[in-house]
């Protein structure tokens, strides 16, 4: 897999991808210098870096430094076209919605809604068992509402507008620079990461899955602490590459 940062745009999923998925949310832990060598990689690709989350661009400034990154917060409702710039919010899932998929949770041992105003994710991982019977009652609450879709990952269960995806999100910054003209580059380890796989192989560029495949992707890195070496390779001087 030859990469060239002087040619490609980077689009990197956060929680399965980059860092190690955690019981909950807040409870990651960001390896050290990730940030920087992040930073660097997206130096020598001329800005040509994103990360593309179903994380709140607020969660993602929080780990990785406030306007470091070009982001997609929430799967793309809340975009960050390049780092330093204006935040394009999508509009926030309706109040009465996020209100009663948080109560439904509540009533699940083990379970726990995070509501990120553009989406609810309700995750189940203490409590995978729950899965079904959960699934069933989600789709319940959001009975007929147009335009709202759910969508599985991993012992999650995410809420939200549909045509909000990481694909969409990767049409938009490969409209403009630093991005355009560029061939994509999608790391990501989760079903909501095929979206961004679509988007990416209908532009000539590289889907690359973490842990197991997935549709779209062609080729497989085993874990984040590979993805983690791959980054650290590209951020790297030619010089300090070839030793």
């Amino acid at each position: 897999m030859a990469l060239d940062p002087g040619t490609h745009a980077f689009f990197l999923d956060v929680d399965g991808t980059l860092i190690d998925i955690a019981e909950r949310p807040e409870a990651v832990v960001v390896p050290p210098g990730l940030s920087d060598t992040l930073m660097a990689l997206a130096e020598r690709a001329d800005g040509a870096l994103a990360l593309v989350s179903g994380r709140s661009l607020a969660s993602l400034d929080a780990l990785f430094g406030a306007d470091r990154f070009a982001a997609a917060g929430v799967h793309g409702a809340d975009i960050r076209l390049a780092a330093g710039g204006p935040s394009h919010p999508a509009p926030a899932l309706d109040e009465d919605l996020r209100v009663a998929l948080r109560a439904a949770s509540a009533a699940f041992e083990g379970v726990f809604a995070e509501d990120k105003v553009h989406a609810v994710a309700i995750h189940y991982r203490a409590s995978p068992e729950v899965a079904p019977a959960l699934s069933r009652v989600l789709t319940e609450v959001v009975g007929q509402r147009r335009g709202i879709e759910i969508m599985p990952g991993h012992c999650v269960f995410e809420v939200r507008q549909a045509g909000i995806d990481k694909g969409a999100a990767v049409d938009r910054f490969m409209a403009s620079p630093p991005f355009a003209g560029r061939r994509p580059v999608f790391i990501g380890d989760d079903v909501t990461d095929e979206a961004g796989f679509r988007a990416v192989n209908q532009a000539g560029g590289i889907a690359v899955a973490v842990g197991a495949p997935r549709d779209g992707a062609h080729t497989i890195l085993p874990d984040p602490r590979a993805v983690r070496a791959l980054i650290t390779h590209l951020a790297a001087e030619p010089r300090q590459r070839r030793r």
